[in-house]
């Protein structure tokens, strides 16, 4: 299903395939195209991609006619592709390939000027979508937010804010508004013990 995503796939090429489909590749000719969690991709697919950079042509899924293709590639991982290589996980080939311009981005814990300001445009956005009129956070909610963790980085800050958003009865999202969502990602990366 992936290859036939970036790929595209002729139709008839599988079950399912009842018409002709353009690849994400095609899609994003003479622009850009991102591919997040770079890391995640099997071994033949890897493969498949690295020909794909080198020659700057694909070809759909069912077809034996190559395409030439003109994008920009921005891939992303919260992955060490350079320990990936080491195992054998990820192919040397394709991550120096890759690996162009690297951009590092440390995680939300680590750029503490950056989580206040992230989650009152998350509510300001969610607040807006659901016609709720929420002034923002309470000063015990703000303190809350830049000493959570945030192991999940943005997406784990977005959807607290979200959650808090939607159920809040109040004006102002306070601690307790935030905390069940939080309180879960918490306890999701601790170690758990068993009872002796």
């Amino acid at each position: 299903l992936l290859e036939s995503e970036l790929f595209g796939h002729a139709k008839g090429a599988f079950t399912g395939a009842n018409e002709k489909k353009l690849g994400l590749f095609e899609e994003a000719q003479d622009g850009t195209l991102f591919l997040d969690e770079i890391g995640d991709l099997s071994l033949p697919l890897q493969a498949k991609l690295l020909r794909v950079l080198q020659e700057r042509k694909i070809r759909r899924v069912g077809e034996n006619q190559d395409r030439a293709i003109n994008c920009r590639l921005v891939s992303a991982t919260h992955k060490n592709l350079s320990e990936m290589v080491v195992t054998g996980q990820f192919r040397e080939d394709l991550f120096f390939r890759l690996n162009v311009i690297p951009i590092h981005l440390p995680p939300l814990r680590e750029r503490q000027e950056d989580i206040l300001p992230l989650a009152e445009g998350f509510l300001k956005k969610f607040a807006s979508e659901n016609q709720a009129s929420i002034t923002g956070f309470t000063k015990e909610a703000v303190r809350f937010i830049l000493q959570h963790p945030w192991n999940g980085n943005v997406r784990e800050l977005e959807n607290t804010v979200e959650r808090a958003a939607v159920l809040t009865q109040s004006n102002e999202i306070d601690v307790d508004d935030l905390m069940p969502n939080a309180m879960d990602s918490q306890l999701k990366s601790s170690p758990t013990t068993s009872p002796s």
